[in-house]
């Protein structure tokens, strides 16, 4: 039986997000859409939520690929609508990512501009892409 656990990613357009992840091993199932945290941060914007086993790829892994894989470190004009951010579902997981983070930091050059947000809703994108993970290459389709 697997046990799979859930994170969040924004940074830039949700498809080309959800194509990245699903080239990885170990992540089962990428949705994407708009996610929205609570208070302040109570407004959507464009992310994913990947569904991932820890047995194959951790979170560390998972937070590596996103912050080398949007513009991490760079404040623009459309941050509202493509937040860098982390979508946390587990009280543990806020910590343990922010403590991430804090170790990966040294390999940027400049400062990393990623917050950490606790999950509290989400939109499927009205047009759907679907990606199909094959052994050689992925897929996408609009539906």
């Amino acid at each position: 039986m697997k046990k799979l656990q859930k994170i969040g990613f924004g940074g830039g357009c949700h498809w080309c997000t959800e194509a990245i992840f699903l080239s990885l091993i170990g992540i089962e199932k990428v949705k994407q859409g708009y996610i929205a945290s609570v208070g302040k941060n109570d407004s959507f914007s464009e992310a994913v939520i990947i569904h991932f086993n820890p047995k194959y790829i951790s979170l560390k892994t998972l937070i590596e690929v996103h912050l080398l894989t949007h513009k991490s470190t760079t404040k623009h004009s459309m941050r509202h609508k493509y937040r860098s951010a982390i979508y946390t579902f587990y009280k543990n997981q806020n910590t343990l990512t922010n403590s991430i983070i804090s170790g990966l930091q040294k390999d940027f050059q400049n400062q990393i501009i990623t917050e950490i947000f606790t999950f509290n809703e989400f939109k499927a994108s009205r047009q759907q892409i679907t990606i199909t993970k094959t052994q050689k290459n992925l897929f996408a389709r609009i539906l």
